[in-house]
């Protein structure tokens, strides 16, 4: 395999993984939106981003390292999403 085929596979397994804990409680997405929406209001600066990560791994089983530097692919997509809906929403009002 390729590093880019291990890469991938690597990526894959670990969004599987984290589906299946927000399948198995189904709260986390909940929380989640609710942190996005009360820091978001301030930007989505790193920081910003990094005070939602952190936030959501205090309250929350889904753990992101606090350093964005540390953050992996699924966690880097987990928070662009939060982000997007986030906005989306703003973008009803």
């Amino acid at each position: 395999m390729s590093s880019s085929e291990i890469q991938k596979t690597r990526v894959i397994n670990e969004l599987r993984g984290f589906i299946k804990k927000l399948l198995q409680d189904p709260k986390i997405l909940e929380q989640s939106l609710e942190v996005a929406r009360r820091h978001l209001p301030e930007g989505s600066s790193s920081a910003v981003m990094a005070r939602i990560a952190n936030e959501i791994s205090d309250t929350t089983s889904v753990h992101i390292p606090e350093d964005p530097a540390e953050h992996s692919e699924a966690d880097k997509l987990f928070l662009e999403l939060l982000r997007e809906v986030v906005n989306e929403e703003q973008a009803l009002y």
